[in-house]
């Protein structure tokens, strides 16, 4: 009997974990997917309908478009996101930077400001009739543009948000990849006359790949579930042109039409999951590719 404790004693340990896991993680995501096979509006009582949601998305014009949007705005933030953060690394990796301190507390001041708060202030800022960025081009004689208000300018300009909000995790996870290279590589570098550059191509990138597959994943995830943005500042508009993914997906939960939002959602989890493995992929090390 004792000997039986003993053995169930780890178990006890770690079951609290997998019992909050199955209460709310496991059963909310089984229970979705059966409801994405329902038809059913809160009140009334669920019914069966097979793929009927599936299909009904697939073959919505509204559902491509929320894609598409959001495909933009991926093409928008995550290359420039990826560049920038990199420089940004390399940039405060060097010891020999003076404030080295106070530039990485004010890259990563924004990640930590409030989101709405930052899209109240980019409302005012960019306002077609007072915001600053018109007055600014008023200045030099440049007509106002409608950041917010045109389908050419609004998805640039959250876009610019998304950028200003979490380049500086983008920062973060890169400059742990850096810190990471062992620093005898660039020595020995320097000593077979590799200038900077030759030595940031063929050492710092390749050996940063890891963490810039992982930010590519996480920054899609973000992108394809986008809400708070266009919904504070855009309100999907103008003429749907920032309804994006996670917009089109809180559409129909705020209808009330629970089982076509989590046939959205599984639909979404599939083309996040592509997308992902395709990164993963591309910008794995090659060494590592069979």
């Amino acid at each position: 009997m004792r000997l039986r404790s003993v053995r169930l004693t780890p178990y006890l340990f770690i079951a609290p974990f997998f019992v909050v896991f199955g209460a709310f993680g496991l059963y909310p995501l089984i229970y979705a997917l059966q409801l994405s096979f329902m038809r059913w509006r809160g009140g009334s009582e669920a019914r069966w309908v097979g793929l009927d949601n599936y299909l009904y998305l697939l073959t919505s014009p509204e559902f491509w478009s929320s894609l598409g949007n959001s495909a933009v705005m991926w093409l928008l933030v995550v290359p420039i996101q990826i560049v920038a953060g990199l420089g940004g690394a390399v940039l405060l990796a060097n010891a020999k930077l003076r404030l080295r301190g106070f530039f990485r507390v004010a890259f990563i001041a924004p990640f930590v400001t409030p989101l709405v708060a930052m899209a109240q202030v980019w409302i005012v800022v960019f306002d077609q009739d007072h915001g600053l960025i018109n007055y600014l081009l008023n200045l030099v004689g440049l007509p106002d543009v409608g950041w917010l208000t045109s389908t050419a300018w609004s998805k640039p300009t959250l876009a610019l948000l998304f950028l200003w909000k979490t380049t500086g995790f983008a920062i973060i996870i890169l400059l742990a990849g850096l810190q990471a290279v062992p620093g005898g590589v660039y020595e020995a570098a320097s000593l077979d006359g590799a200038s900077r550059w030759r030595q940031f191509w063929s050492i710092t990138v390749p050996l940063v790949r890891r963490s810039m597959a992982f930010l590519v994943v996480i920054q899609t995830l973000a992108v394809f579930q986008m809400f708070a943005e266009p919904f504070v500042v855009t309100e999907g508009g103008p003429y749907g042109s920032t309804t994006t993914a996670g917009l089109y997906l809180y559409d129909h939960i705020t209808a009330s039409d629970l089982g076509t939002g989590a046939a959205n959602s599984f639909l979404l989890v599939l083309l996040v999951f592509g997308l992902s493995l395709v990164s993963v992929r591309m910008l794995r090390p090659k060494d590592e590719v069979s």
